[in-house]
């Protein structure tokens, strides 16, 4: 343990940080010139396979032949750990963007550079307000044809796979595309809650069957968002 501690404070982490301050800055600097956040996004695959290979991480991916390269989808995702990103990034072959908190797109050049690169903002704290970003999320995705990630646990989950929040059915209803359940295994085990200590461990991504959206209805979500709660726990080995 105490070897394994060491590589990780004097080894991985100074990598880590490394590799996110340059690719930070390159992904930064190409926001400027695209607007499409396709750049930002090849910038953001090479950070997440970087940060996996640093850390000692091997990924088995399976079900990638669920996913249509000409195709958008609502990716639904188990979250255990802030590993789970590069995992998703690194491995997933679409164009992937993300919900970030309202009050980081405040935040000078962060805020402008997130937005150029395409990710989507969501206000947390206020339910009428929320519901707001995902309308206007799932009118961005259907018009510009992205697939968005999301982990309605609302957080990291410390145990068990908990109750599912309903934005990410919400989202795919509105905008009218498939809802991708996604199971994330061994991240926990790579970086742990409240910990900095990143230990080598194998990770396996699982991508379930896209389920169709088309002609549901907003108050279908409920039901939806069960059927991908339990598709999830299948999908990552745990009771329902």
């Amino acid at each position: 343990m105490f070897l394994s501690r060491l590589r990780a404070y004097l080894l991985i982490d100074p990598l880590i940080i490394l590799a996110t301050l340059i690719l930070g800055t390159l992904s930064l600097a190409a926001s400027l010139f695209d607007r499409s956040g396709r750049t930002q996004h090849a910038v953001a695959r090479a950070w997440g396979r970087i940060l996996l290979a640093v850390s000692g991480v091997r990924v088995g991916v399976e079900g990638l032949e669920n996913l249509a390269a000409d195709s958008n989808y609502v990716l639904v995702a188990n979250h255990r750990s802030y590993m789970d990103i590069p995992v998703l990034l690194a491995y997933v072959p679409l164009q992937i963007r993300f919900f970030a908190k309202k009050g980081l797109f405040r935040i000078p050049l962060l805020g402008g550079h997130l937005r150029r690169a395409g990710h989507l903002a969501v206000a947390r704290d206020n339910p009428r307000a929320s519901l707001k970003s995902l309308t206007e999320a799932a009118r961005l995705v259907r018009e510009r044809g992205l697939s968005v990630v999301l982990f309605p646990e609302g957080g990291r989950a410390p145990g068990a796979l908990r109750p599912f929040k309903e934005g990410a059915t919400y989202l795919a209803i509105k905008a009218g595309i498939p809802a991708v359940p996604v199971g994330l295994i061994g991240t926990r085990q790579v970086l742990p809650m409240q910990s900095f200590h990143v230990r080598p461990h194998a990770v396996t991504l699982r991508i379930g069957e896209p389920i169709s959206t088309k002609g549901m209805r907003l108050d279908e979500r409920g039901m939806l968002n069960d059927t991908l709660r339990s598709k999830v726990a299948e999908l990552i080995g745990e009771p329902e």
